[in-house]
This record gives structure tokens, sequence and C-alpha cells, in this order.
């Protein structure tokens, strides 16, 4: 699942629970929920252990270029 993915689900479950207060709540704070909502889930999820696909992908490449590096050094 893609950050975006992931953000958008969280935002939907949250904004679903909400729905029943939703008349109570001013109108801008569910159109404003995700730009400030977000970034704190992000920091709760990376706390659980979890990171961004987009990390994830840099971080094997660093792998994969340092291994590449120690073969080659290895082999020479």
């Amino acid at each position: 699942m893609s950050d975006k993915d992931l953000s958008e689900a969280l935002k939907n479950i949250i904004e679903k629970e909400l729905k029943a207060f939703g008349k109570l709540l001013p109108a801008d704070i569910i159109s404003n929920f995700g730009s400030k909502i977000s970034p704190q889930i992000e920091k709760i999820i990376n706390q659980s252990g979890y990171i961004k696909k987009s990390n994830y992908k840099n971080l094997e490449k660093l792998i994969n270029d340092l291994e590449k590096r120690i073969n080659d050094l290895e082999n020479s």
C-alpha cells in the first residue's frame, strides 16, 4: 500500500467515525483534516516500526549499492 493510500485510508476511517459529530464541527475542520493530522499519523506509524515505501526503496538501493561495492573490493 502506498503512503498516499495509507494516509487516505486512515483519513476515511476517522472521517467515517466522526461523521456523527459532523453537524457539531465546523466544516473547515474536516476539510483540513488531512493536512493537520496526516503528519502526526505518519509519525505514529513510523514509531511503530513501519516506514514509507519511498524510504524503503531508498534504503534498499543503498544496501544494494553497498553490497556491490563490497563485492568489487573483495574481488580486486
